[in-house]
């Protein structure tokens, strides 16, 4: 399979030197050196320097650095990409140095796995010096680019059993794909976690993976996580937050406009992709050996509407909605002063009528997104 452009590409380059740092973020291996490799073809006429901080010789060229250094290395280069930047020690001091001294002249790039030590330590220096920009494993909308729809439409059932990571969408042998899959959550997918953050105990993250993947499309009580791990309820937020920050999982919250009829303070977690949380629990069975499929389907469109809306900039706040009677919709959408419930279904020709209580809200709507529509709301 060729290389699949990316959404972002167009985007990020009409974002080049306009004095502002670029910074791209999103799990290890969802394709953001190749993205920026993908950008840079488009500039041959210019000198670019490229840093990988995940090597410890080169990341230690931009620590603790004043502009006259930082200067001599960049030296006449007019991009700088600093890939995996979030090892760096104080990287939104640096970034922050080079943008205001180079201005519209260079062009500095930043990619990171992690947003615990990049956005965290550049969100202060670098307020209304950056772009930020979320690169999410494949989207369907991507994968078309190469294929038809109908063709599309057939891989459905590949891509709620190993995910959308490029690698594996290039990987034709079921055998090959999940050995990648598993070497990816045992290898990379916390790397950063472990590493900087002094989680003392990596098997007890594996466990609450483990736990969290066997719940997704459920609501998650950290009280029965933390007597399930052995470990305080303090412990177990702190390591959700963690892995929310490494963008492996994401969670939604319930919506709530009468405190005394909505009745969950309780969040659902989900999955970036599907095949990550798959390769957790070690099932990649097919659907007719499935007991899980609403629930994964469920989380596959709900990551594939996150990517949709952030490439095409829709700006919204999402939740999920339930009420003491056991109304509830799966996914709701609060943006243009309007909110938009989905409830998600595999098979289309359920009569799912809207949850009448949903309807006293006003100015409200309500879809249901199956196999059968799912072009019209993630691409």
């Amino acid at each position: 399979m060729k290389i699949i452009t990316r959404t972002l590409e167009p985007l990020i380059l009409k974002d080049f030197f306009k004095g502002k740092a670029i910074i791209i973020v999103g799990a290890r291996q969802v394709g953001k050196t190749t993205l920026f490799n993908q950008i840079s073809a488009n500039f041959k006429d210019k000198k670019i320097l490229k840093i990988n901080a995940d090597n410890p010789t080169e990341a230690d060229l931009l620590r603790k650095k004043d502009f006259n250094m930082l200067d001599q290395i960049v030296g006449d280069n007019e991009i700088v990409f600093i890939d995996e930047a979030q090892r760096i020690p104080n990287i939104g001091i640096t970034i922050k140095l080079l943008v205001d001294n180079y201005k519209k002249t260079k062009q500095i790039v930043v990619t990171g796995s992690s947003t615990i030590n990049l956005l965290q330590s550049t969100s202060e220096p670098l307020t209304g010096r950056k772009f930020t920009y979320h690169l999410y494993p494949i989207s369907i909308e991507e994968f078309l680019q190469h294929t038809s729809q109908l063709e599309t439409m057939k891989q459905i059932e590949n891509f709620l059993r190993f995910g959308m990571y490029p690698e594996i969408l290039e990987t034709k042998p079921i055998e090959e794909k999940t050995r990648l899959l598993q070497e990816l959550t045992s290898s990379y997918l916390f790397k950063d976690i472990l590493e900087f953050q002094e989680v003392r105990n990596p098997q007890i993250l594996n466990d609450l993976l483990k736990a969290l993947a066997l719940q997704i499309g459920s609501e998650v009580s950290y009280t029965e996580l933390s007597s399930l791990l052995g470990i305080d309820m303090k412990t177990v937020e702190r390591y959700i937050n963690l892995l929310e920050k490494s963008f492996v999982v994401f969670r939604l919250s319930p919506f709530s406009k009468n405190r005394r009829r909505e009745i969950s303070k309780n969040k659902k977690i989900f999955f970036y992709d599907v095949g990550i949380r798959n390769a957790l629990i070690d099932n990649f069975n097919t659907f007719d050996k499935r007991q899980d499929l609403g629930h994964l389907w469920e989380n596959f469109v709900i990551s594939e509407r996150m990517k949709y809306r952030e490439y095409h900039r829709i700006y919204a706040t999402q939740y999920f909605w339930r009420t003491y009677d056991g109304s509830e919709i799966d996914l709701v959408e609060d943006r243009e002063g309007k909110l938009f419930g989905y409830e998600i279904k595999y098979k289309a020709g359920e009569n799912v009528k809207p949850p009448k209580k949903w309807l006293e809200y006003g100015n409200v709507d309500f879809e249901v997104i199956n196999k059968d529509n799912l072009k019209r709301f993630a691409f």
